[in-house]
């Protein structure tokens, strides 16, 4: 079974309909460890609403903090300290898919980042959004997955296509395309079902 780790290049770039269209295409379970506010409305209720399927499972948050900032300052105001040995994958025998919060560097305590949640046997999915930098963050991204020997599987941009951009990304990390998200009016099951049809094929062979 799979246990695929969704990450972005930055904060809001559409980790969570990624994660949606993954979990959808292979009917995957699916966990975020930590969630750092809007608990009432979390990126695993927004999952839930955005699968169509009845075979996937939402896992709970290993934590789930208040307040919207760094899991390392959120729990600070929890007055909690996060330790990652205490985050420990769900016990599953379907594909499980993995939601990390902001990019890989994120804090979680004084001396771990998100990227301390990725195991060896995880492979990751970088979500890349087009703005100014974009390039720069997905190659520093696409670097230091590469610099700490973690599998990555591809990359699935968010947004309407900018040659240019993916071109040189392609390029010069050598990193397989997984597909695209097309900027879309309103996220809701169909488009989430439609994108999970459409990139089912390639993410079954990842």
């Amino acid at each position: 079974m799979k246990s695929l780790f969704i990450t972005g290049i930055g904060t809001d770039v559409g980790k969570t309909v990624v994660s949606a269209i993954v979990t959808e295409a292979l009917n995957a379970d699916y966990w975020k460890p930590i969630q750092a506010g809007q608990l009432s409305h979390s990126d695993s209720h927004k999952i839930k609403a955005l699968i169509s399927n009845p075979h996937s499972k939402i896992f709970e948050n290993s934590y789930a903090l208040k307040t919207p900032m760094s899991p390392h300052a959120a729990a600070e105001i929890d007055d909690i300290r996060i330790d990652s040995k205490k985050i420990a994958k769900p016990t599953t025998t379907n594909n499980l898919v993995i939601e990390g919060a902001g990019g890989l560097l994120v804090p979680i305590n004084d001396s771990e980042t998100i990227l301390d949640l990725i195991k060896s046997d995880y492979k990751v999915i970088v979500v890349s959004k087009h703005y100014l930098g974009s390039i720069n963050h997905t190659l520093l991204t696409i670097e230091l997955l590469k610099n700490r020997g973690i599998a990555i599987a591809g990359i699935i941009f968010n947004g309407n296509e900018l040659k240019t951009s993916e071109s040189i990304i392609k390029k010069m990390t050598s990193i397989p395309i997984i597909g695209r998200i097309n900027d879309e009016k309103i996220i809701n099951k169909a488009v989430v079902k439609r994108y999970a049809t459409l990139l089912k094929p390639l993410l079954e062979t990842l």
